[in-house]
C-alpha cells in the first residue's frame, strides 16, 4: 500500500478539474472560463482556493482545458495564495476521469478530487481520517438532496454508495455526489490513457467491486455550472458579506 498520507492540511492535495465547456452557461462562457466568472470583483476559481488555504490545503492541481491559458494567467504559481499550484493542460477534452489520468504524475497517493464549478462545506480532515481508516479505493461525498439543488444521481446505504445513475432513477437515489471525493492513484490505471472518459464511468466500476465509500454531508453545496446555480451563489457571496 502507498504511503499514508493526508492526516493534516499540509500533506492533503486537491485536484481541481477546471477543464469543462460550460455549455448550459451559453454565452457567458463564450471567451471565459467558467472558473473565471466574477463575483463581487473575484473570480470563483479564488473563492475556491480560499476555502482549500484555510483548511490548511496548499498543493493543488489544476486539470485545465477550454480557455485554460486564462487560467494560468490569472492564477500562476500560487505564490500570491500561499499555495502550491501546478497544472495538467488538455488538448483535447478528456472528460473529468480522462484529465485526472492525464495528470497522474503530478498526483499523490491518496488525493482529493473537488470540480471547478462546486463551492461546498467539508471537514477535509475528518474525511481523509475516515476513507484512510477503511479498505477501499475511493470515497464520494453525498449529499441528501431530493432533486432539490440539481438531480439526485446516487444512492448509498450508510457505509458505500450503492447506486449511481444520471439517466435511470430509482426511488432509492435521494442523494447526489457532493463535488468532493478521494482516490488511490491505483484507480487511474482504470482509466484509457488519452480517451475521453467520466468520473462517472470510474464510480460505476468502483460501486460493482464495492470499493466507493459514502462520506454523508449535512451542508447544501452551491455550484455555477447552471443559470440558477448561478443566481444562488451571486445571492449567497452578496448575503455572504
Amino acid at each position: 500500500m502507498a504511503k499514508v498520507r493526508g492526516r493534516s492540511g499540509a500533506d492533503m492535495q486537491v485536484a481541481i478539474l477546471a477543464g469543462g465547456l460550460a455549455s448550459r452557461l451559453g454565452y457567458l462562457t463564450e471567451s471565459r472560463p467558467k472558473s473565471l466568472m466574477m463575483f463581487k470583483g473575484k473570480p470563483f476559481l479564488e473563492y475556491q482556493l480560499e476555502q482549500l488555504r484555510q483548511a490548511g490545503i496548499k498543493d493543488i492541481v489544476l486539470c485545465i482545458g477550454y480557455l485554460g491559458e486564462q487560467i494560468q494567467e490569472c492564477i500562476g504559481n500560487g505564490e500570491k495564495y500561499g499555495m502550491h499550484i501546478r497544472y495538467s493542460v488538455e488538448k483535447t477534452p478528456l472528460g473529468t476521469a480522462g484529465a485526472l489520468r492525464k495528470a497522474e504524475p503530478l498526483l499523490t497517493d491518496p488525493f482529493f478530487t473537488l470540480y471547478g464549478d462546486s463551492y461546498v462545506f467539508v471537514d477535509f480532515g475528518r474525511i481523509i481520517r475516515h476513507f484512510l481508516s477503511k479498505d477501499r479505493l475511493a470515497l464520494m461525498t453525498v449529499y441528501r438532496n431530493y432533486d432539490r439543488f440539481d438531480s439526485s444521481n446516487t444512492a448509498f446505504n450508510g457505509r458505500i454508495v450503492t447506486r449511481y445513475d444520471k439517466e435511470a432513477k430509482t426511488e432509492d437515489m435521494v442523494y447526489i455526489d457532493y463535488g468532493v471525493n478521494v482516490f488511490r492513484k491505483q484507480v487511474l490505471d482504470m482509466i484509457p490513457e488519452g480517451r475521453s472518459y467520466s468520473l462517472g464511468d470510474i464510480f460505476r466500476g468502483l460501486i460493482a467491486t464495492e470499493d466507493l465509500l459514502a462520506f454523508e454531508v449535512e451542508q447544501r453545496f452551491y455550484e455555477i455550472g447552471s443559470p440558477q446555480g448561478l443566481k444562488d451563489f451571486r445571492k449567497f457571496v452578496g448575503s455572504a458579506a
